[in-house]
């Protein structure tokens, strides 16, 4: 029994598909693999006699000046966006979640009684304020640092930002809605003003809530 001749200048015993054909199926292999692949897992793919290395190379000339481009990762090959068009992959979203309650109260009390200190914050509420609360509005730049009090201790004040009115649609802070809007909005509860609760029976920001997050989920 003799064996089967091998094709002449492959060294193969199977004739390998038309270089156009392997193109096709290096396409089709980075286009689907979602990391980059190899030549040697290319090839390991591909029908035996294949020239992954040649495929890739036409590949990548062919999708020159196109919407997408062969790279070389590393020592592997994927498709991926040109470079010049990246702009187009981005989106822009906006998530919206409801303030704490003491976060509202907060800004509430800034926008309403502006300049105000932090010691006046307190009174009013009548519970001590988180400094995370402020740190977080600060942050958001919804309030900022205004002129210190002639006082003892010369308290730094806060005040609304014009970022703030902007959000809001406000013109100046004398923009500002009165209670009835504030509770018809569902930003304020219908519920004992603060400082008014008896002795004894108050709350701190750090045992009703965890005053380091200005946001709660939905």
């Amino acid at each position: 029994m003799t064996d089967a001749p091998e094709d002449e200048g492959t060294g193969t015993l199977f004739e390998a598909p038309p270089m156009a054909e392997q193109e096709r199926m290096v396409e089709a292999v980075l286009f689907a693999s979602a990391e980059p692949v190899t030549i040697a897992d290319l090839e390991v793919r591909m029908p035996h006699g294949s020239d992954a290395a040649q495929a890739v190379e036409m590949l990548q000339k062919r999708y020159e000046g196109r919407g997408v481009r062969v790279v070389s990762v590393g020592e592997a090959w994927a498709i991926r966006t040109a470079p010049d068009l990246g702009f187009l992959m981005q989106k822009e979203t906006v998530e919206t979640r409801k303030l704490s309650r003491a976060a509202i109260e907060t800004l509430a009390i800034v926008a309403y009684h502006q300049p105000c200190t932090r010691a006046e914050i307190e009174e009013i509420r009548g519970v001590s304020v988180s400094r995370g609360t402020i740190d977080q509005l600060l942050e958001m730049e919804w309030i900022r640092l205004g002129r210190r009090r002639m006082t003892p201790g010369r308290p730094v004040t806060f005040v609304v930002t014009p970022h703030f009115l902007d959000h809001f649609g406000l013109e100046n802070a004398r923009d500002l809605p009165g209670l009835k809007e504030l509770r018809a909005a569902g930003l304020l509860e219908n519920r004992p003003p603060p400082g008014t609760v008896p002795l004894g029976e108050g709350r701190e920001d750090e045992q009703d809530e965890d005053q380091t997050e200005l946001f709660e989920e939905e």
